[in-house]
Order: structure tokens, then C-alpha cells, then sequence
């Protein structure tokens, strides 16, 4: 009896170490998604700014790279992505045009889903990419 204490204490004890190394990894792995993520739909804007003359406005939003906008907003619009990503933390991404940051902004409110934060509550968005 007294060997299966020692036994469950050292696994509780290994578990305590590993667990905490292991969800900062999740963590680090989300953040990375979001900034790819972001990437991909930059990408994305500047096509269809090369094909259309301009970005979608903020109000067509990043929807406009998934579905058609109009004749009026995108001549020669074509698809630009299969879908529109979500977030890691299962939110869709915002998109300002004009930009606060840069000519135009695709963002994630983090973890949270809300504006500022730190660490992994932290916005992350295109004018921060490394």
C-alpha cells in the first residue's frame, strides 16, 4: 500500500511539472495560428486589391474575399479564399479599411475577444507580424 502512495505521489508530482509546460505550449501554438492566419488573409487582400483597383470596404468586410461583393464594388472579383477563417479562440477575425495601424487592418481581439489585453489576451494583428 505504501509503494502505490509513493507511486501516485511521484506521477501527481511529474504531472504538476509537465502540465503547466504543456499548456503554455497551446498557448504559443494558437498565437502562431492567428498570426499565419493573418498572413493568409493579407495575402488574400492584396489580390483582390491587384483585381479590383481597391480593397473591400470595411463594410464589405473580409467576407467579400469569400463571396462576391457586386459588380459595382469588384469588377473582377474571383475567389479569394475556400472560407473565412475564424480565430483560434473560435471568433472572426475584424477588419478595419481604411486602417487605424496600417492602409488596412485584419486583427484578433485574443483569447478574450476583446480590445487590448496582455499575453494571451493580447490583439494580435497585421501591423505587428514578424
Amino acid at each position: 500500500m505504501l509503494e502505490i502512495m509513493v507511486v501516485v505521489v511521484i506521477i501527481g508530482l511529474l504531472a504538476a511539472i509537465v502540465v503547466p509546460n504543456f499548456m503554455g505550449g497551446i498557448d504559443t501554438a494558437s498565437v502562431n495560428r492567428a498570426r499565419q492566419d493573418i498572413r493568409g488573409v493579407e495575402t488574400a487582400l492584396n489580390l483582390y486589391r491587384l483585381d479590383n483597383f481597391r480593397y473591400p470596404s470595411t463594410e464589405d468586410g473580409l467576407e467579400a474575399l469569400v463571396s462576391n461583393p457586386g459588380e459595382a464594388a469588384a469588377p473582377n472579383w474571383k475567389p479569394y479564399l475556400r472560407r473565412m477563417p475564424m480565430d483560434p479562440w473560435n471568433k472572426p477575425y475584424q477588419y478595419l479599411y481604411p486602417g487605424q495601424r496600417t492602409e488596412f487592418d485584419v486583427f484578433s481581439y485574443g483569447a478574450d475577444g476583446q480590445e487590448g489585453g496582455e499575453g494571451i489576451n493580447a490583439d494580435l494583428g497585421n501591423w505587428d507580424l514578424d
